[in-house]
Formats: C-alpha cells, sequence, structure tokens
C-alpha cells in the first residue's frame, strides 16, 4: 500500500532507539519512549499562502529530522508503523 500525504503534511518513519540499553537491561515495549528522530518517506503537495502560491518544503525525501515526542498522528501500514505531520510540527534537521 502506498500513500500521499496532502497539504504541507509529511510522511515520517520513526527511528527507533535499541532495545537492549549499555547496562545490557532489556527495556519493554510499554515503559520506552517515544522516538524523537524519523526519517522523511514522502511529502505532501505543499502549503499554499493567501495568493494560492505553492510554499516549497524545507525537507526533503530522505531527511533525518528532528520531531516532537508526541506530535503527528500514527498510521499503521504494512506492519509498519509510521507518523503523518504538518511541517511545521518538524523541530529541525538531523545533519
Amino acid at each position: 500500500m502506498k500513500i500521499k500525504p496532502l497539504g504541507d503534511r509529511i510522511l515520517v518513519q520513526p527511528q527507533e532507539n535499541g532495545e537492549v540499553e549499555k547496562g545490557g537491561i532489556i527495556i519493554p515495549d510499554t515503559a520506552k519512549e517515544k522516538p524523537q528522530q524519523g526519517k522523511v518517506i514522502a511529502l505532501g503537495t505543499g502549503k499554499r499562502d493567501d495568493d494560492g502560491k505553492v510554499i516549497p518544503f524545507n525537507v526533503k525525501k530522505g531527511d533525518a529530522i528532528l520531531m516532537p515526542k508526541y506530535g503527528g498522528t500514527e498510521v499503521k501500514i504494512d506492519d509498519k508503523e509510521y507518523q503523518i505531520m504538518r511541517e511545521d510540527d518538524i523541530l529541525g534537521i538531523v545533519e
């Protein structure tokens, strides 16, 4: 299944942290914090200004980004977890 975000929305695949911490302790899924880093998978059509012109995105497909811990909408596509969020919700690009 493919999904194309609309407007200024972006499809992000959260980057999971390892399950084993430095001390060798395995953290269960219920105790893990939500990932704050992800990879841009798809871009929407773009936001429009008052004159109807499309404002270009600041990110591109494949960019590593920082996102808020509880931002966006979680979706599951082909047994993979993704988040759909607005470009304004992105905190920064990881270089």
